[in-house]
């Protein structure tokens, strides 16, 4: 192929060429370029910067972090020129260098002017949060966040503009740490001084809900903060603020005290209303039945809302008829709402006194006309404790069995406790009512008649009875006198015989038969106490008064001699 010589280039021209493309080549490398995107493909952008060759860039540098790249053909954008015509012909370019070295010129002269920048946060990191500043990344400390210490939780702020100081710069480290609470400090001391000016005890102003405790509540009121106590919340008694206020809710409260020294502020939420109490005469009466709710207890009290504006107790004695008592829970539930009786207005603890009980009719009263002694009826166990069992006689009057009145035979009482349990049901008989004391005895063994005293009825004191030996030891003899009653009698050593020296136990057998005298009968044990001496002696006046005279001369022996051979 002829080519025209005219237009070959000359060895001078070549050198000069080649000379201004290096010499271009040097002052381009190293330095930010605006350049033309001429492509995107597979996540690459190429960029024309008017070089010999174009250069290629990740697409991912051209987004900011949390958001998506919105870049396209024929934008321009400035890239930093890292080398011109590498040893692959490739011209290498960074978008990401570029941004940040004329961010932190930027944020350097924002810096030493202590100006306000504007960052975007979004990712939360351990001890704070990262935050994107023209692309550079800098850390916000959780310390840092906010003077008031109001923000729940930082996932709030994630991705949202913010107004920020620079605390600390170090490009060598790429290191920059910025502070929202400096700005917030210095807003707060201007609102804090503005609002100081026309505070007042008395004045009504706006707050925000900044922290909640068991006792009150702290209101951020712009600058400074008031504390309301749980008794300047609500004219009646509340369990917990938490009740009534909500965080970071706005709210109206009253200054009731302000020291200007010390720039503290004692608020109040009540005294924005008037006191119900003074007007308690007009809506409250003595002796009236009202509907009222729950809102506490203890051991000894049940504490009531009247109205929603009063407060009232209801002592352990008026909420039933009960002599003791159960704890109130058994009685009514949180929130629960009750009719009751007034009974005073105590002004001095500003509380209504009620009564729950007077609504109905003392049950003692109805006992009386219900029930006399000696009847008899079925019930339940609703107790048991060691000395006996309680049942249910009425609505709110339990009785109770004593353990020695559950058989005539005691040694048998403990076994049938222990047999006993909740909600058997069992046949009791009423032994005493005293009405005036509230109290009510109650029997089980008397349901039958006592062995003892029907034995005793054909066998009074002094009658002779014959009875088998069952037990003999060294205090005297226990002589088994009815087998089917189990009725039991005892002879004390002593009275073994007339004779004194024929009291020795040695005398006796096991299931021997023997006649005695009743002479007693123990309270205690109900065994009944026997006599041989005493049925010796009767024995001998008795022969005596028929068969002569002790002042005759002559012996006992004698006389049942004669006697015994008639």
């Amino acid at each position: 192929m002829n080519q025209d010589p005219s237009n070959k280039i000359t060895n001078s021209e070549y050198d000069t060429l080649i000379a201004n493309s290096l010499k271009n080549s040097s002052a381009k490398e190293k330095s930010i370029a605006t350049g033309k995107i001429i492509s995107i493909e597979n996540e690459i952008v190429t960029i024309d910067v008017g070089l010999k060759s174009e250069g290629r860039v990740p697409l991912s540098e051209f987004s900011r972090p949390g958001q998506k790249s919105e870049i396209q053909v024929g934008d321009k954008a400035e890239v930093f020129i890292e080398n011109v015509d590498n040893a692959n012909g490739e011209t290498l370019l960074s978008r990401e260098k570029a941004v940040k070295q004329k961010a932190w010129q930027n944020l350097q002269s924002s810096f030493n002017e202590n100006r306000v920048v504007t960052g975007i946060p979004f990712n939360r990191v351990k001890g704070g949060m990262s935050v994107d500043l023209d692309g550079v990344v800098a850390f916000l400390p959780g310390s840092q966040i906010d003077t008031r210490q109001i923000i729940k939780d930082t996932k709030e702020l994630l991705n949202k503009p913010l107004d920020l100081v620079i605390l600390k710069m170090d490009k060598y480290r790429g290191n920059i740490v910025v502070s929202r609470k400096a700005i917030t400090e210095n807003e707060l001391k201007e609102q804090r001084n503005e609002l100081l000016k026309n505070i007042k005890e008395g004045s009504i102003i706006e707050g925000k809900v900044k922290n909640i405790t068991e006792y009150g509540a702290f209101i951020d009121l712009g600058g400074i903060d008031g504390l309301v106590h749980v008794t300047d919340i609500a004219w009646t008694k509340i369990n917990n603020p938490n009740d009534i206020l909500e965080l970071n809710s706005t709210i109206k409260v009253k200054v009731l005290k302000f020291d200007e020294d010390l720039a503290r502020l004692s608020l109040g939420i009540k005294q924005l209303t008037d006191n119900p109490w003074d007007t308690v005469n007009e809506n409250i009466s003595t002796n009236q039945k009202i509907l009222v709710r729950v809102n506490s207890m203890n051991d000894n009290n049940v504490h009531i809302i009247i109205n929603d504006k009063y407060d009232g107790v209801i002592t352990l004695n008026e909420l039933s008829w009960l002599k003791k008592p159960p704890h109130p829970s058994k009685i009514v539930n949180i929130k629960d709402e009750i009719e009751v009786l007034v009974l005073e207005k105590d002004d001095d603890k500003k509380r209504i006194i009620c009564s729950l009980k007077q609504m109905k009719d003392n049950p003692w009263n109805k006992l009386k006309e219900t029930f006399n002694i000696n009847d008899t009826f079925e019930t339940e166990i609703v107790n048991i404790v060691d000395f006996g069992i309680f049942v249910k006689v009425l609505d709110e009057i339990d009785g109770m069995v004593h353990i020695s009145d559950l058989s005539w035979d005691e040694k048998e009482c403990e076994n049938i406790i222990k047999n006993f349990k909740k909600g058997d049901k069992v046949k009791v008989k009423i032994l005493d009512i005293n009405a005036d004391k509230e109290r009510i005895s109650l029997g089980i063994k008397h349901l039958n008649n006592d062995p003892v005293q029907e034995y005793l009825e054909t066998n009074p004191i002094d009658s002779k009875v014959t009875g088998k030996i069952v037990n003999i030891d060294e205090k005297g003899l226990k002589v088994e006198l009815d087998k089917e009653k189990k009725i039991f009698g005892f002879i004390k050593k002593s009275n073994l015989s007339n004779d004194k020296n024929e009291n020795k136990t040695e005398r006796f057998a096991l299931d021997e038969y023997l006649d005695s005298i009743i002479i007693s009968i123990d309270s205690k044990t109900r065994a009944l106490n026997l006599s041989i001496k005493e049925l010796e002696i009767r024995d001998e006046k008795e022969a005596l008064n028929k068969y002569g005279s002790s002042a005759s001369g002559a012996s006992l022996g004698d006389i049942l001699g004669s006697v015994l051979k008639k």
